[in-house]
């Protein structure tokens, strides 16, 4: 077994935390990023505040997007959100329209954002498995939210809201994803290459890997490749892992020594649940742990081998094999004192 691979938490317990705070996420996402979508005040409306711009025409259409729709936006605010097609990247994709008028009748004050909470996880669940046609993978990375009336819209007896389907990274930022949400891996894998932020003493969202932070992403491997015919234990996940995720990094990084860089070698491992939505990939990841074994801590480059030149031999200019990567000193790490996974 790799000599790094029982020194630090397994990705399952950090999935399990995600699952957990779930839905206090799913709620700040309602404040922070969906129920702003389509205010056109070029600013954070939130729960009973904010103002009522007048919604631009792309952005009324958008609103009332049928299921099957998806958009996405640009501004960090979402004033400009827009429909496109779903083989496109996009941020949002609707599942379901609910109408909650029943419950918040003429006159209703806007509910706050526990309301809103308890709205999505209610509304926005059991409609699910039969848009997609299967399961949704509850450890995966898409997750459910919802799309609800402006300040304006609410006046004026709107009670029509857009459940939908997104992919919120670790550090609560919306990724795109490409194609219909049914058709997808829900497989919550990053491509290899990428970096993870560090925030706190755990996992943001990805970065340039030439900042500070967390996860170097080397590899995905699929498990249905070893495994073919039924769920694997996770001690059978993990021994078959420590193989292939080491030969994985002595490719990626041209053979660089991880543990004379102070760098530890990780992986996913996969739930049955995850299994049995089809989600059967996991990556293969670097990283620094704190001296006390406490979380990670900041490493500043990227650990790939830089390109072969020409003759074969590394380009002059480029840098070493190892691509230079290393734990920087714990106080290079962001500010922060949010702790994800």
């Amino acid at each position: 077994m790799s000599p790094s691979a029982d020194r630090f938490p397994t990705a399952t317990q950090t999935l399990r935390t995600r699952v957990v705070m779930g839905g206090i996420f799913a709620g700040a996402l309602i404040a922070l990023a969906l129920s702003v979508l389509f205010t056109g005040s070029g600013g954070f409306a939130g729960g009973a505040g904010g103002g009522a711009g007048k919604l631009s025409a792309e952005a009324e259409e958008a609103f009332h997007s049928p299921p099957g729709s998806c958009l996405t936006w640009d501004n960090p605010d979402a004033s400009d959100a827009h429909k496109v097609v779903c083989t496109q990247p996009h941020l949002f994709e609707v599942t379901a329209l609910v109408d909650i008028g029943a419950q918040f009748p003429e006159g209703a004050p806007v509910p706050s954002l526990d309301q809103w909470q308890q709205i999505a996880q209610q509304k926005c669940t059991s409609d699910v498995k039969p848009y997609l046609g299967h399961n949704l993978d509850p450890y995966g990375k898409l997750t459910t939210n919802l799309l609800r009336p402006t300040p304006s819209q609410w006046e004026d007896g709107d009670r029509q809201l857009r459940c939908g389907l997104q992919w919120a990274g670790p550090g609560g930022k919306l990724l795109p994803t490409t194609g219909p949400a049914k058709e997808q891996d829900q497989s919550l894998v990053f491509e290899p290459g990428t970096c993870l932020a560090l925030q706190g003493k755990g996992v943001g969202d990805p970065i340039d890997c030439a900042k500070p932070h967390s996860y170097e992403i080397i590899a995905t491997l699929d498990l249905k490749s070893k495994f073919k015919d039924a769920y694997p234990k996770q001690d059978d996940q993990k021994a078959w892992l420590d193989t292939e995720c080491n030969k994985q990094a002595a490719d990626y990084t041209g053979g660089a020594d991880l543990d004379a860089k102070k760098l530890i070698l990780t992986w996913d491992l996969r739930e049955q649940e995850s299994w049995d939505a089809g989600s059967t990939k996991v990556n293969c990841k670097v990283a620094a742990l704190l001296p006390d074994k406490s979380g990670l801590q900041a490493v500043t480059g990227s650990v790939k081998a830089a390109p072969a030149g020409p003759d074969g031999g590394q380009p002059q200019d480029g840098p070493p094999s190892d691509g230079g990567g290393g734990p920087a000193t714990s106080s290079s790490a962001p500010p922060s004192t949010k702790t994800n996974g």
